[in-house]
């Protein structure tokens, strides 16, 4: 005969595995909604690039201006990243998170209705805003809601989402603009948005930690916005500008002077709001280091890639955007293996292979030619998303690892700061490269297999292959 109190132990154990089959489900839920939000805030870093033209003959701008719509974004957004990060730790992640993407709902409905410029560059500022909050949050909440033994997993999703919205941005935002007009291009964020915005305030958990009493350093804040975005500007147009004039040198000069003090204000403040204090785990800093490197090389490969194809090969955009898939589609189908495979095994021998890979697969790209075969092209980019696969997520995993959980904010605000500072970088290493090497070998008025924008693109892809050797010995020290 059962007695009563065997029956209200079945019923506690009942309980108790209804509650972890719904934790085990929810989990999968919030992932889906970090990995929408993560693809959407990507997205459109690039996606209105391929519109610009279309933008600036439909509100009578000029080349000029119109670069600062794109512009603006990298700025605001790169700028804010740490600073989310920071207020996140300190007031809860989903609440950022749940914020910022209704200020990015909203500044993209604003963007499609832009009657003039300016307008429409004060509103990518603002939609800006909203994706630093996303982005600077997304990793924290993913990481506090998945066990440890499957952060590589999740964190390796998440990385896909990443590289998909970076990498789909210019051939999605030409099919939109084609298809309807360039204002399309921003409408589609609002009904993904609030679709997304109900997944995430459903199945995102509530910040269990008590909130934070710390006061949030305003003045650490200021002077790295300040500091990073004229480090930015300075990078993003010397290329246009020149990289002599007054305005990048005086650029690249204040930046350097502001974020020395940044450095030695947060060594002295009680509650700094970059702690200082994860750098001198060798795993955070080789993490950052390498994720830097990474996004170097990759933006070197979206930079000069369509230089290629286009120009070199004569193949219609369309044509070129296929092509270029290859590159997303291996890493979208690979980093998720390799974040479970780093669960297992550890972090350092798949993020080592991945850059490895790369570097193998720059070699391969810098061989590029007059008459190399399609197949040759897609087999070529799909070597450097192999290496790209392998070793963002289990490098993503390591950095998130190796922080303190009250400092997740900071960490994924790292995260995504190395991310633009690559991007950045990897554009100008790159364009500084190439332009270079075409100014050299100006007198060649033809383009052959040995002429200049060949040449160009070889020595280009050889130097982003070194930057992955470094980034793969950086990795390999990581403990």
């Amino acid at each position: 005969m059962t007695s009563s109190s065997d029956i209200g132990s079945n019923k506690s154990k009942m309980r108790a595995s209804n509650q972890s089959k719904s934790g085990a489900t929810n989990k999968w839920w919030v992932l889906a909604a970090i990995g929408i939000g993560t693809f959407m805030s990507a997205l459109d870093g690039s996606v209105v690039n391929t519109t610009l033209p279309l933008i600036t003959r439909s509100l009578g701008s000029d080349i000029a201006a119109i670069e600062w719509v794109v512009t603006i974004y990298l700025l605001v957004l790169s700028g804010l990243l740490l600073s989310f990060g920071r207020f996140g730790d300190m007031r809860g992640h989903k609440m950022v998170y749940i914020f910022g993407f209704v200020i990015f709902i909203f500044s993209s409905a604003i963007c499609g209705l832009a009657p003039s410029v300016l307008i429409l560059v004060i509103f990518r500022g603002i939609q800006a805003i909203g994706a630093a909050m996303i982005q600077a949050n997304s990793p924290a909440i993913l990481t506090k809601t998945f066990p440890s033994e499957q952060r590589g997993q999740a964190l390796g999703m998440q990385a896909t989402m990443t590289y998909l919205g970076l990498t789909v941005g210019p051939s999605l935002g030409g099919w939109l603009a084609d298809q309807f007009t360039w204002r399309a291009v921003f409408y589609i964020n609002v009904p993904i948005g609030l679709l997304t915005l109900w997944l995430s305030w459903r199945y995102i958990p509530q910040d269990s930690e008590k909130k934070s009493r710390e006061s949030f350093d305003l003045v650490g804040a200021l002077i790295f916005i300040t500091g990073l975005v004229s480090l930015l500007f300075g990078l993003n147009q010397g290329h246009a500008i020149g990289w002599t004039s007054g305005l990048i040198l005086g650029s690249l000069g204040l930046a350097a002077v502001l974020i020395s003090v940044f450095i030695w204000i947060e060594l002295r403040v009680p509650n700094p709001m970059l702690d200082l204090s994860l750098f001198t785990s060798r795993q955070f800093s080789a993490a950052v280091s390498s994720a830097i490197l990474n996004y170097i090389c990759v933006y070197s490969i979206i930079f000069l890639m369509p230089f290629y194809l286009i120009q070199g090969r004569n193949l219609s955009p369309t044509h070129a955007g296929l092509i270029l898939t290859a590159m997303p589609i291996v890493m979208a189908i690979v980093a998720p293996l390799s974040g479970t495979l780093s669960d297992r095994i550890g972090t350092r021998p798949p993020a080592v292979l991945g850059m490895c890979l790369m570097a193998i697969g720059l070699v391969l790209l810098a061989s590029l030619g007059s008459e190399t075969s399609t197949l040759g092209l897609i087999s070529r980019l799909a070597a450097v998303g192999l290496g790209i696969g392998t070793f963002i997520s289990p490098n993503n995993s390591a950095l998130m690892g190796s922080a303190p959980r009250p400092r997740q904010g900071i960490a994924a605000g790292m995260l995504a700061t190395a991310r633009n500072v690559g991007m950045v970088l990897g554009v100008g290493l790159a364009g500084a490269i190439f332009t270079t090497y075409l100014g050299n070998q100006a007198s060649q008025s033809q383009i052959s297999q040995t002429g200049p924008l060949f040449g160009a693109i070889h020595a280009s892809f050889m130097v982003a292959a070194g930057v992955a050797v470094i980034g793969a010995l950086i990795s390999a020290i990581s403990p």
